[in-house]
């Protein structure tokens, strides 16, 4: 596991074994002892960009500057099965790319998701859980 996720980190955020993970914004500057923790608890890769089918979750890296947040998440949340969720990773305040809680908050309730609180699991990255509302999605 990377330095600071546990299992608990994991369970929290929605990966359990057995699911298809999407990742999206995959970069050098993302931390691999992380992605391969996730890999671990769902018991498989992580699927990358190009993956045509559903999945379980999407893991998406996002730093200030990047593409627009909203689209990002939008995107996002068309390739989830019903009971899906978003794993959203940004840089920790003080490091290059940080975003603001008010503009993750702010581009996941324009996006249709509701925020789950961030988890510390990286020294680097911190995850917000983003699910779409309770209820089937039309």
């Amino acid at each position: 596991m990377s330095e600071t996720a546990g299992a608990a980190s994991f369970s929290k955020l929605g990966f359990a074994n057995g699911q298809i993970i999407q990742e999206f914004g995959h970069d050098d500057d993302v931390d691999d002892d992380l992605r391969f923790s996730i890999e671990d608890v769902i018991g498989s890769e992580l699927e990358d960009e190009d993956f045509n089918d559903g999945a379980d979750g999407v893991l998406l890296w996002y730093r200030d500057g990047d593409d627009d947040l909203v689209d990002l998440m939008v995107d996002g949340l068309t390739k989830l099965f019903d009971q899906g969720f978003i794993v959203l990773l940004t840089p920790k305040a003080g490091r290059p790319g940080h975003v603001d809680a008010s503009d993750v908050e702010e581009a996941a309730s324009t996006a249709g998701l509701v925020t789950g609180g961030q988890v510390n699991v990286a020294r680097e990255w911190a995850a917000t859980r983003l699910m779409p509302p309770k209820g089937p999605r039309r």
